[in-house]
């Protein structure tokens, strides 16, 4: 089943996920009461069937061929779920939560009940026609997404690294070391021997051994980065990451001050998605000559 075709008469179904259930809202065709039901969170078999059953006492109901159309919002659980529900012949589309409109004048009480009818009602809106009402998010590749994993994860090591070496300085400031050998490469445990502190005494037992064990961890992220950033490198030689138009990494790349791994990461997380492309690209040099002019 072509998964943007629609029939004449749709059901729909918003997902509101958690760990431990699915709530599921469903808004059938003959009426505007939104009817709720329950399975237990990642069962997709029992998913899969509640939807069947339902598209089928609908169609009963009406007396035409009726489709079942669901969404979830984007967040914890991903994408894995529209594609499998995808391939299984139901249209299912992603949606971003913080296009949702709120009403700002009033105060609603916040429960997945109340966010599931919501989104039903709006999803509804939005199918037919109506745009304002909420964004669509588009759904990777598997393998698009998982090449996603080396710029996220390097950025999840660079905090960590900044983490350790401010621990690291913030220790050894405790006792008038400010200048700190080793930080980025060389022989740290060589350096934590003889190092004194600022009122000529050696490293305490317990200060030493703490101080070691953080440029150990230092050392492994060093490591782990240096790690990625060869996978980076051999992907995009070898043509297998598996980002959209990553021709766009090597004519970004080839501004000043932007390297690599930040076309990597403009290309992967932003420069794909549907935007005006004039306006973006005005707005991504703009933010470069700025960007240049202070020293960033």
């Amino acid at each position: 089943m072509n998964e943007n075709a629609k029939s004449s008469v749709s059901v729909y179904a918003a997902i509101e996920l958690s760990k431990s259930t699915w709530l599921v809202a469903v808004l059938s065709p003959s009426s505007d009461r939104v009817k709720l039901r329950q399975v237990r969170g990642g069962d997709t078999a029992a998913l899969v069937g509640m939807l069947e059953s339902t598209q089928a006492s609908a169609a009963q109901i009406d007396g035409c061929p009726t489709e079942i159309v669901v969404c979830f919002e984007a967040g914890y659980d991903g994408f894995w779920l529209a594609r499998f529900l995808r391939k299984r012949g139901i249209r299912t589309s992603v949606l971003d939560s913080t296009s949702f409109p709120v009403n700002r004048r009033s105060r609603r009480a916040k429960t997945d009940r109340l966010d599931a009818e919501s989104m039903v009602r709006m999803f509804r809106s939005f199918d037919q026609g109506d745009k304002t009402v909420c964004r669509e998010v588009r759904i990777p590749a598997p393998e698009e997404e998982d090449a996603k994993r080396l710029d996220r994860e390097r950025l999840q090591l660079s905090a960590e690294r900044t983490r350790h070496v401010n621990r690291i300085r913030a220790l050894l400031n405790l006792h008038g070391i400010r200048q700190v050998k080793a930080l980025w490469g060389g022989d740290w445990r060589k350096w934590l021997q003889v190092v004194r502190t600022a009122d000529d005494q050696p490293l305490g037992k317990f200060l030493a051994a703490e101080l070691s064990r953080e440029f150990e961890r230092l050392e492994l992220v060093h490591a782990h980065i240096r790690d990625l950033d060869r996978q980076l490198e051999d992907g995009l030689k070898d043509g297998t990451l598996c980002i959209p138009n990553v021709d766009k990494v090597h004519r970004i790349a080839t501004l000043k001050g932007i390297g690599r791994l930040s076309a990597v990461l403009l290309v992967s997380e932003v420069f794909h998605r549907q935007f005006a492309i004039e306006s973006v690209w005005r707005a991504f040099l703009a933010w470069h000559q700025v960007r240049m002019q202070v020293g960033l």
